[in-house]
């Protein structure tokens, strides 16, 4: 394949509201390579569902839209997709794992009918045979006893059963993409390691790509190829996940990777417990971003530079901070 399975070039969103049109995505850009996982990073309000929602057509309309750049999947420019085409994609070529399957599920419904739902709309199958299928697919997630557990309503599984039933969902027919909003939010890390071991074993059986949205870097260093980090609707930096884990060149990157906890420090200091790092100040509201770096009052190395919004710098390991391209040209 000459190009990427799913590339998205400078795209803006934007939102009508009290404040005047507000702008939550404003030039991102990325791509992604048949069964590669690249992953989504950056605290909540950074864009990264807005993000998702924008491939899949799902931006609610009024008061959000589309205001510019691509987006192409498999070479097809989604932007002009027409609504049937889009139904088309979702599900059969686009999957998406929502972040909290206990209001993504419909709770009057067996969670073996939501699975076959998707089956019936996309494959054409008897809806005995897709009752069928989706006992398999509960199988295949890991779920014990599939055929009784087809019968069960949501509110009569645990969570990390109901995020199963929502992989088993997105994979129903074996989407070439597969996007995962914060597939382990809420869950135990025992459970958490299972998803991600499940998703690791989908990925190898099924040659899926995977888009997957986090604030954690810690599940970023344990299953992406590839890291975007998001902050206020931009992409800071960018590069392969060993680069950026290794050598952050964004202050905020090495914000979020010094809120990651590690064995070490709870070995060697056990009488005097290192604090956990943390990144003062929040994310700033998007209707009072002004035209610098929008990270700069938060950042401990901002100087007058600052006052003009950055731009990513070429390479394979892109970073979009004035400090960064100072240091790097000293």
């Amino acid at each position: 394949m000459s190009h990427p399975l799913l590339a998205v070039e400078d795209l803006k969103v934007q939102f009508s509201t009290r404040h005047g049109e507000v702008t939550a995505l404003d030039g991102v850009s990325f791509h992604i390579n048949p069964g590669e996982t690249l992953g989504i990073v950056g605290e909540s309000g950074c864009g990264k569902s807005i993000t998702a929602l924008s491939i899949l057509g799902l931006i609610p309309t009024p008061p959000g839209r589309i205001a510019g750049g691509s987006i192409r999947y498999d070479g097809e420019e989604l932007r002009t997709a027409s609504t049937a085409r889009m139904r088309q994609l979702r599900g059969a070529e686009i999957g998406m794992i929502f972040q909290e399957p206990m209001t993504s599920l419909n709770p009057v419904f067996r969670v073996g009918d939501q699975i076959a739902e998707a089956i019936l709309l996309h494959q054409g199958v008897s809806r005995k045979e897709a009752s069928e299928r989706a006992i398999d697919l509960l199988r295949t997630v890991g779920v014990p006893e599939p055929a009784r557990r087809a019968r069960s309503y949501p509110y009569e599984l645990s969570g990390g059963m109901r995020q199963r039933v929502m992989i088993a969902i997105a994979i129903s027919c074996r989407p070439k993409v597969l996007i995962a909003d914060e597939p382990t939010t809420a869950l135990d890390v025992t459970v958490q390691a299972q998803i991600f071991d499940l998703m690791r074993q989908i990925q190898e059986e099924f040659g899926v790509a995977i888009m997957m949205i986090t604030h954690d870097m810690g599940a970023i260093a344990e299953m992406a190829d590839r890291v975007a980090v998001m902050y206020a609707g931009r992409i800071v930096e960018e590069g392969r996940t060993d680069d950026i884990i290794d050598r952050p060149g964004h202050p905020y990157t090495r914000g979020l990777i010094g809120c990651i906890p590690t064995l070490d420090d709870t070995i060697s200091q056990q009488d005097r417990p290192r604090p956990l790092s943390e990144i003062p100040g929040v994310v700033p509201p998007l209707h009072l971003l002004g035209q610098g770096c929008a990270f700069a009052q938060r950042c401990t190395e901002a100087h007058a530079a600052c006052a003009d919004a950055p731009s990513l710098s070429p390479g394979p390991h892109s970073v979009a901070c004035h400090a960064h391209r100072q240091e790097v040209e000293a």
